[in-house]
């Protein structure tokens, strides 16, 4: 069978005040004009998909998918500007069959490969889903396109990245979108700049999103969940904004900076379940981390690494499961994403380090914990600790080393090892 060809099933599709029109974007214009404008394509009307999106013009238009299930065998390929593919949302159901590692949607300037300096600008994907299989490629490859669009488009069960976007460097946007069970990230950024990433929701990715090399992310309001890595990874990236999302039960980090991250505000995130931790910043300098909500998060809530520095960590909540008196997980389980924890903020070798009205509750150990005497500049100042040490011998609030350059004020500090059972006992 020939590649998307449309299956008789799915040829019925209404596209309200625009099928009258179809092909013709003005009341007035010549057919000399139209020669020079963006159409509109009905997709049905053509042998395949691939045959649609070939008729549109170099001046762009929209191609319009009809509901039904196609296959592909190979890449439905986007070579023109301005061009925009919807679809009728989950009826519209792309299916990767190729098991050569080839993407279902690839979006390129023809000659791409010989000169990757080719650009095309303005291409818009939404409203309609992608699947593939453990041996095909990208949901969605897109290389060296400028002000691409990807909105409300579902994709799942890639052999690799749910979306990769290669060097989209000007203002690339991906939003209400969902994106899950990909092989690998759920998005993919490289090389990157003012980036929006907004409302979408991600699942069972191995990462949820990966940005590299790029500049200017603004991550917000995402839902995150079940990762088998890492949610978030952002390396060599500056002057970004990770703020309003939710990140719950990775098997990694809930978001790691590394490889000179600098200038960064992770912020109001909820950070819930993590098996290995919170925040990992490995390399990252002149962050904040603040208003962040840290619960029951395994080995470590924030983590900041020997390359780290000039850190602003104030005004968040590290805390276990309790709910006033009882514990919601489990005090005792083989399974440990089953066990109640409370981690805070470990330092390695680091510097200036300030670290401000946060709230400390329900620690396994320590709220801070220098795990290196050559830590230096760290200001410790104006911070709760109660209930401490709950899976330590001899329970500290902060585990720092005595010295001037370590400097301890205005700290409260509560009962260590609070009496608690689990809720429902």
């Amino acid at each position: 069978m020939a590649q998307n060809i449309f299956r008789s099933s799915s040829s019925l599709f209404f596209v309200i005040a625009l099928s009258a029109f179809t092909v013709s974007p003005s009341f007035a214009e010549t057919k000399e004009d139209q020669t020079n404008s963006a159409v509109v394509i009905q997709a049905k009307d053509f042998d395949s998909i691939q045959a649609a999106i070939d008729a549109v013009p170099q001046q762009g238009g929209m191609v319009v998918l009809p509901a039904g299930t196609f296959e592909l065998t190979e890449p439905v390929v986007i070579r023109t500007e301005r061009t925009r593919l919807t679809g009728a949302g989950s009826a519209t159901h792309l299916v990767n069959k190729n098991e050569e590692g080839q993407p279902a949607i690839q979006i390129r300037a023809e000659g791409y490969d010989e000169n990757k300096k080719l650009r095309l600008w303005q291409v818009q994907l939404d409203h309609f889903q992608i699947s593939g299989n453990p041996k095909s490629g990208d949901g969605i490859h897109a290389a060296g396109i400028e002000e691409i669009f990807i909105q409300g488009v579902s994709i799942h069960h890639n052999g690799r990245h749910g979306i990769f976007l290669d060097f989209c460097y000007e203002d690339p946007r991906i939003s209400d979108c969902l994106i899950t069970y990909n092989k690998e990230a759920g998005v993919k950024l490289l090389g990157c700049h003012d980036i929006v990433v907004n409302a979408n929701h991600f699942e069972e990715n191995l990462d949820g999103v990966r940005c590299l090399d790029g500049y200017n992310l603004t991550m917000n309001g995402n839902n995150l969940d079940d990762h088998l890595g890492n949610g978030v990874l952002i390396e060599n990236t500056y002057g970004s904004v990770v703020s309003g999302n939710m990140i719950e039960e990775c098997e990694g980090w809930g978001i790691v900076l590394d490889r000179d991250c600098y200038g960064i505000t992770l912020s109001s995130n909820v950070i819930a379940h993590e098996l290995k931790g919170g925040i990992d910043l490995r390399d990252a300098w002149g962050c904040a981390i603040s208003a962040n909500t840290f619960t029951i998060v395994h080995q470590a809530a924030v983590r900041v690494g020997e390359n780290s520095g000039r850190l602003n960590i104030s005004a968040n909540t590290f805390s276990n499961s309790d709910i006033g008196g009882e514990i919601r997980r489990k005090l005792e389980h083989k399974v440990p994403m089953q066990l109640d924890a409370g981690a805070g903020i470990v330092l390695e070798k680091t510097e200036d380090i300030l670290i401000t009205g946060n709230l400390f509750s329900g620690m396994d150990g320590a709220a801070v914990n220098c795990e290196s005497e050559d830590c230096e500049r760290i200001n410790i100042v104006g911070n709760l600790v109660a209930d401490y040490g709950r899976k330590a011998e001899k329970p500290v609030a902060f585990e720092v080393p005595e010295k001037e350059s370590v400097q301890m004020q205005n700290n409260m500090i509560g009962p260590a090892k609070m009496p608690r059972q689990e809720a429902g006992r």
